[in-house]
């Protein structure tokens, strides 16, 4: 998996007819629910205006620099711009690392997937990097022959194949089957007459087939909260572009932009000094997104307002569309604790590590300088106490980084839904929960949309994060980290697990689901953050 948003992880309404991991939310959401108030506003919010109204009113704040390791961030965006992080040490653009930090003319970040000949923007996954690495070496090996050197390589080798596998058919079928379900969708708004045909129109529609009798019922229903147009261009044609991506792109074993667009020695991991300052890149929507959630100007009287009121946010890209490298995640945790931030929000996450040792010695460093690591747990319904994921905040020695926070996605209904259906999670594993669902916030270009994902979820907690370190400053990281785990509104509920295609939910406590069993809560944090001393 790369960046985590509502592209790849939703349930689709479409899918008792065979779509499925594309989703569609249907539902019309507040647009500021992440920070309301359960009690007033009836959404499972995380009381952020309630805090800012009752705890927060005339006090001072100091500024806190949160790096937003990302797909890009738009610095010039109507609701960022004022907040946006610039190094005060470099001159922008006379070509010269004024500041001696090994990047040239890094005024609001820096871009560790490009160069001047441009930008990564479409990746491998790193199963199909792995498959690629190790086939030489490993096709005509056996669990007989293998050394006990190569048995881990070995192995992973051998789960990467089978996934690999299993995600190129999946994703073939689903081409062939998004594209014949257009084929019948487009034949049925050809009989209407209308290019953007409504509600009432496929209501009165007289169905010829089996098929258009199934799409007109959903159609019916997807429309009492959308366009055709917008469900058209969400569902069908970034259904299709999705899963032709990852055949042409994610899986593909002979695709490879990184030598000509970044020019890097991969085999290197100790290399730092590659890549641009072009920190928005390609593709910003996610990083965009994920800024405003976390700091969105507040003083303003435009877009959103985000958790913390008093923030710089630090662009530091190393997320492509596909899966992130371990080379330059261990670089931007590097270079946004070296350049001052002291939360890192990181929205990102894989199945398979290519290079974690790389990546540990990265999250040290930034627990050694009293940063706060904050991580999305992932969109895939996974049970992280079972299922790897990577970057992770146990060390290869088991230890575990002491400043790191996991946090899965919750939905505004304080119900059996409120584990967000895709959200992984994990008893020992996911600490918290937060908003995740419906999140509206910042995009390119002075837009603004609404997205669902762990990756929404993630930059809640580091904003509130952020708010914390930058009303309490005396506080470390790992004070913050125990406030935010201790102030959770605990929920005392069972809620749905969603079961595998076919299957039923299933009904487990809140509390099973991550180490806390709570909601993270911005005006109970910040109460406990003035008792500390």
């Amino acid at each position: 998996m790369n960046k985590l948003t509502n592209k790849i992880v939703l349930k689709s309404a479409l899918s008792i007819i065979f779509i499925a991991g594309f989703g569609f939310q249907s539902f019309a959401q507040k647009k500021n629910w992440q920070n309301l108030d359960l009690k007033k506003d009836s959404v499972f919010g995380i009381d952020t205006e309630k805090a800012y109204a009752e705890l927060l009113k005339g006090k001072k704040s100091s500024t806190v620099v949160v790096g937003v390791l990302d797909g890009g961030v738009d610095i010039n965006h109507e609701d960022l711009k004022r907040i946006i992080w610039v190094n005060k040490k470099e001159k922008a653009g006379n070509g010269k690392d004024d500041d001696k930090n090994g990047y040239i003319d890094d005024v609001n970040g820096w871009n560790f997937l490009g160069s001047s000949k441009g930008s990564v923007n479409q990746e491998t996954l790193e199963l199909t990097r792995i498959l690629r690495r190790d086939k030489a070496k490993f096709e005509n090996v056996t669990a007989a022959t293998v050394t006990p050197a190569d048995s881990a390589a070995f192995n992973q080798y051998l789960k990467a194949k089978i996934d690999y596998e299993k995600q190129t058919d999946e994703a073939k079928n689903a081409v062939a089957n998004i594209g014949g379900l257009k084929k019948v969708l487009d034949a049925m708004v050809k009989k209407m007459g209308k290019e953007k045909p409504e509600r009432a129109d496929f209501q009165n529609f007289k169905p010829e087939t089996a098929m258009e009798d199934r799409l007109k019922g959903i159609m019916v229903s997807q429309l009492q909260n959308s366009t055709f147009e917008a469900f058209y261009n969400s569902q069908i044609v970034k259904g299709l572009e999705h899963y032709q991506d990852q055949l042409d792109y994610n899986l593909n074993l002979d695709f490879d932009p990184r030598p000509e667009l970044v020019g890097d020695n991969y085999a290197d991991s100790k290399q730092t000094n590659y890549g641009s300052n072009d920190v928005k890149g390609p593709d910003a929507s996610h990083g965009t997104h994920v800024a405003g959630i976390i700091g969105a100007d507040r003083t303003n009287t435009i877009g959103i307002q985000g958790v913390a009121d008093n923030v710089l946010i630090m662009g530091v890209r190393a997320v492509p569309n596909g899966d992130e490298r371990d080379k330059d995640v261990a670089n931007t945790i590097r270079y946004a604790v070296a350049n001052g931030a002291k939360v890192v929000n990181m929205s990102f996450g894989k199945a398979y590590s290519w290079d974690k040792k790389t990546v540990d010695e990265a999250v040290k460093y930034a627990v050694s300088k009293d940063v706060l690591l904050v991580q999305a747990a992932g969109n895939d319904n996974k049970n992280l106490d079972v299922e790897k994921s990577f970057p992770s905040r146990v060390y290869e020695d088991g230890s575990i980084a002491s400043s790191y926070i996991v946090v899965g996605a919750s939905g505004p209904a304080d119900d059996k839904t409120l584990k967000a259906d895709f959200s992984n999670y994990g008893k020992t594993t996911v600490d918290v929960f937060a908003p995740g669902v419906q999140i509206y916030s910042t995009v390119p270009d002075n837009k603004y949309e609404a997205y669902n994902g762990t990756s929404m979820a993630s930059p809640v907690v580091a904003g509130l994060a952020a708010l914390i370190r930058s009303y309490y400053p005396k506080l470390s990281a790992v004070q913050v980290k125990e406030i935010i785990l201790k102030s959770v509104v605990k929920v005392n509920h069972n809620v749905d697990i969603e079961g595998e295609e076919g299957t039923a939910p299933q009904s487990v406590p809140f509390a099973d689901l991550c180490i806390t069993g709570g909601i993270v809560n911005a005006y109970e944090a910040l109460k406990l953050a003035a008792t500390y001393k």
